[in-house]
This record gives C-alpha cells, structure tokens and sequence, in this order.
C-alpha cells in the first residue's frame, strides 16, 4: 500500500514539474526568439495594410500579369489581416517583378512512319515545364526602407501540349495559375512569418 502512495507522490511531482516548465517557457519564451503572435498580423512589423501594385513583367512576356497580380491579391486578402488598399494609403507596398519567364520539353511521343521503306522516328514534345524567375521586395511606403527581399525566385508547373494549339494555350495558362498560388504562398509567408 506505502509504495502505490510513493508512485502517486512521485507522479504528482513529475506533472508539477510539467506544468511549471510549461508556465515558465510560455512567460519566459519571448527571450529566445518564440513568442505567440496575433492570427493574421506579421511577425516583426508594425503595418496594418499593404498595396499589391501590378506585376511587372518584361516585355516579351506580357498577358499573364493580371492573373498573378490577383492571385497574389487575394493571397492576402484571404489569410492576413492586413487590409489591401491603394499605394496611398498602404503602410507597405509589396512590388514584385518577374525577372524571367521559360519553357523547356518534358516528354515526348515518338511517331514511326514508313518513308521509303525506311522506317523513320518522328518526335513530338507532348508535355513542357513552364519555369518563373521571380523578385520581389516589401518597402515601408512612409520611409523607403526595404523590410525584406528575394530575388531569384524560382517556381515550374508542367503543362500538357496538344496538337490543338487553343487547348495547349489553355493548358499552358492554368500552369502560370499554379506558379502564381506558389509564389503568392511565398510572398505570404515571408510577409507574414518572418523570423
């Protein structure tokens, strides 16, 4: 009977012991770089809105702007609780520029046709990686300093390519879409999360 006491006894030191831990990591964790933070609100900065002025892209490339531009838009306007305003009225101004656009072949299909007797392989590219480059910087509009930027950023999707030129179009497109929610997701983040 004595020792089933001295286990209970132990056992309620040993929780004591958690949960005092717990009490002093939560008061006491702001020293080491943790702490909770506001849902919706950065981490380190002090801003309540933020503008998403047009994409810029170089000239070669012009047509899908619109289409990152509103995904990152609603990116923000989705998770954050900063408010999307115009340039003017923003405390930060996120600018973001796409540096390079691509395309490289991702598979083929290999057609045999008879010409002369011979049999000759014909390849087709049947599906393409489309590639991004992307920079990007959030500025305090009211100072001009620069809060954070990446340059360099990099994003694929692959695409399927048909012998209808309107359906690789379309494929092609719902590719750039998929680029623009992963970069959204990364300007987010390192807006929002920052360490």
């Amino acid at each position: 009977m004595k020792r089933k006491n001295n286990v209970g006894q132990k056992l309620k030191k040993r929780y004591g012991l958690a949960i005092l831990l717990l009490v002093f990591l939560a008061l006491g964790g702001n020293s080491c770089g943790y702490h909770f933070q506001q849902t919706g609100k950065p981490h380190g900065l002090e801003i309540g809105s933020i503008a998403i002025p047009m994409v810029k892209s170089p000239a070669s490339t012009l047509g899908f702007e619109g289409t990152f531009t509103r995904i990152i838009r609603e990116e923000f306007i989705d998770h954050s609780g900063l408010a999307v305003v115009p340039k003017e009225q923003a405390d930060a101004v996120l600018e973001m520029r796409i540096a390079r656009i691509g395309s490289d072949p991702l598979t083929y299909e290999v057609t045999q046709t008879s010409v002369q007797g011979r049999t000759v392989n014909y390849e087709a590219t049947s599906s393409r990686w489309l590639w991004v480059t992307l920079d990007a910087r959030l500025i305090d509009r009211a100072s001009g300093r620069i809060l954070w930027e990446q340059t360099g950023v990099k994003e694929k999707a692959s695409y399927a390519v048909s012998t209808d030129p309107l359906e690789t179009r379309y494929n092609r497109r719902l590719a750039i879409r998929k680029i623009a929610r992963n970069l959204a997701k990364k300007a987010y983040a390192q807006t929002m999360e920052r360490f």
